[in-house]
């Protein structure tokens, strides 16, 4: 058999592998599941756009709300509309806001979950983009 880098290392199967994608999957969705959700009227969480208020003002997803990771604080963060879940995103993957916002508001007990590929995989998906300083609204 010729040298792999694929089976380099032991493959996770059972309850490790089921144990590691379940705890990924606690703190991860994607553009389809998010749009689907706004789509069919789900309500239970907030979509946050931890990026500054240029790069939101120059598009960002329909509905969600702009709170600069820089400036968010417990303070801000209590300011945010109320949901059960927060769903930070960023630019895309070479983005880390949603990362940071995402740090800060588990610290202040918040449940929240990154959105992967951000804003770029959204657009790639053909999903609507919203351009302003408004939230504007999912349709």
């Amino acid at each position: 058999m010729p040298e792999s880098f694929v089976f380099e290392n032991t493959v996770a199967m059972g309850p490790a592998a089921r144990t590691y994608f379940a705890a990924k999957l606690s703190v991860e969705t994607d553009a389809w599941d998010v749009y689907h959700d706004l789509k069919n009227g789900v309500t239970g969480f907030v979509l946050v756009d931890p990026r500054s208020p240029e790069s939101y003002a120059k598009g960002h997803i329909p509905g969600a709300v702009n709170s600069s990771h820089h400036a968010l604080d417990r303070s801000i963060a209590e300011k945010l509309p109320e949901a059960r879940l927060y769903i930070v995103y960023c630019s895309g993957p070479g983005c880390n806001a949603a990362a940071k916002a995402a740090v800060k508001l588990a610290s202040y007990g918040i449940a929240v979950r990154e959105m992967i590929g951000g804003l770029e995989w959204w657009q790639k998906s053909g999903y609507p983009v919203h351009a302003g300083a408004d939230p504007g609204s999912f349709s």
